[in-house]
């Protein structure tokens, strides 16, 4: 997904105030890895059980905070809308509460698979939230 992105991420690590705490880049897609590994892992989990709407409708949340992710991508960099991006992470931390409550439902070890994705995405929540303030 870097690549998609490379010159609105060039654009904000070269001219934009971060706030403090903020990682370094390389930790961006390392992090992001194995976030996205757990998330497939988690629905892969999901996807396997018998078939039930909860089942289907965990797999629609996942798919919904894919698509959220994707496109707060574009709108933090490419667009460089970080007042709109922050409302935009927050729908997808919404998002990512959902799918932890309906993996729970449907498997327990996708949903607590799912809590670093949330715990980052908070994170990114204060970064986003930062760079917003300061510029």
């Amino acid at each position: 997904m870097g690549w998609l992105n490379r010159a609105g991420i060039q654009a904000y690590q070269l001219g934009v105030v971060k706030p403090p705490l903020t990682p370094p880049a390389w930790v961006f897609p390392v992090v992001w890895a194995v976030l996205y590994a757990l998330m497939g892992i988690g629905a892969a989990r999901v996807l396997l059980t018998q078939p039930s709407s909860m089942r289907a409708q965990a797999l629609l949340v996942y798919a919904a905070q894919l698509v959220v992710n994707l496109l707060w991508v574009a709108i933090f960099f490419q667009m460089q809308n970080y007042g709109f991006a922050l409302f935009w992470i927050t729908v997808l931390w919404l998002l990512i509460v959902c799918m932890i409550y309906t993996f729970w439902m449907v498997d327990r070890l996708a949903a607590v698979l799912q809590i670093p994705y949330l715990i980052w995405v908070s994170f990114a929540i204060y970064l986003n939230l930062g760079v917003w303030a300061l510029n």
